[in-house]
């Protein structure tokens, strides 16, 4: 590989459609504005790099970076690339990350709205992620150990697998497919409506009105806090160790707690219950 050390890259497509490069050292910044540094480039490896311009790794291919930052400047910066891994450093770009295939990230800060759009086979570990719209669209996702704070969280996605990790968000999974969360904590409201096989395991979940208008939705060993009016129009089947604030109109399947405040089962509910709802 050819190496470059200690240099500035400033202008537009510097290093366009490099390949076999390895860059140590190094800043993408200067009053030049140049964009899209590193686009059509592959095999490519940073270490300690800056980048502090809009658009470096487009339609790139073979990422490797290490300890790098990416500034509030960096805009959209790695968009259509495939097989990435990121390995610490820091993302706080905005759409830091699009369309990509096969990601992979560890020991990453990530401060990026609209982070992981549409992108496809990413596994992430030991990682802190704010973004106020992160994984819309995307599928093909392995999280462990990550501390997310958000609003709309995994909109749209299927096939995903979360464990021992801390979300603090709303509206997440909504309309989401194939998910499994386990050992993990949930903080938000409107947890999971219209979602397709949610699968939570040990989990605990806080916040009002989750799980409504949900197929295939499954609850085990898991405690929740704050949850009430939940259920309604879903079809559960949900063991909840400790108390349930409400329940109201689940559409079919069981639910099991050591208690439920209370159980609101109306005449004028769309669907016809046929939920068996236990207290231990």
């Amino acid at each position: 590989m050819k190496i470059l050390e200690n240099m500035n890259f400033p202008h537009e497509r510097d290093l366009y459609g490099e390949s076999g490069l390895t860059l140590k050292n190094c800043t993408f910044t200067g009053a030049e504005d140049g964009e899209s540094a590193l686009k059509e480039a592959s095999d490519i490896a940073l270490e300690n790099c800056v980048m502090n311009l809009r658009y470096p790794f487009w339609h790139d291919k073979n990422v490797v970076l290490r300890d790098c930052v990416m500034t509030d400047k960096c805009r959209a910066a790695l968009w259509y690339s495939s097989n990435i891994e990121i390995y610490g450093g820091r993302m706080f770009g905005i759409k830091a990350l699009r369309e990509c295939t096969d990601i992979t990230m560890k020991n990453v800060s990530v401060n990026s709205p609209e982070f992981g759009w549409k992108s496809h086979g990413i596994k992430i570990d030991d990682s802190d992620i704010e973004s106020e719209y992160p994984f819309f669209e995307a599928s093909g996702i392995k999280i462990a150990n990550v501390k997310l704070t958000g609003k709309y969280s995994f909109q749209y996605t299927h096939d995903i697998v979360i464990d021992k990790s801390v979300f603090n968000t709303k509206d997440s999974f909504w309309h989401a497919k194939n998910i499994t969360v386990r050992d993990s904590v949930i903080n938000g409201e409107y947890l999971g409506w219209y979602s397709d096989g949610l699968t939570l395991e040990r989990c605990k979940i806080k916040g009002t009105q989750p799980f409504c208008y949900c197929t295939n939705l499954t609850l085990i060993d898991c405690e929740t806090e704050d949850a009430d009016l939940a259920f309604e129009y879903s079809d559960v089947n949900a063991t909840v160790n400790g108390n349930i604030v409400s329940v109201k109109n689940p559409r079919r399947g069981s639910i099991t707690a050591d208690s439920i405040g209370e159980i609101i089962i109306t005449d004028n509910s769309k669907y016809k219950c046929e939920c068996i709802i236990t207290v231990k």
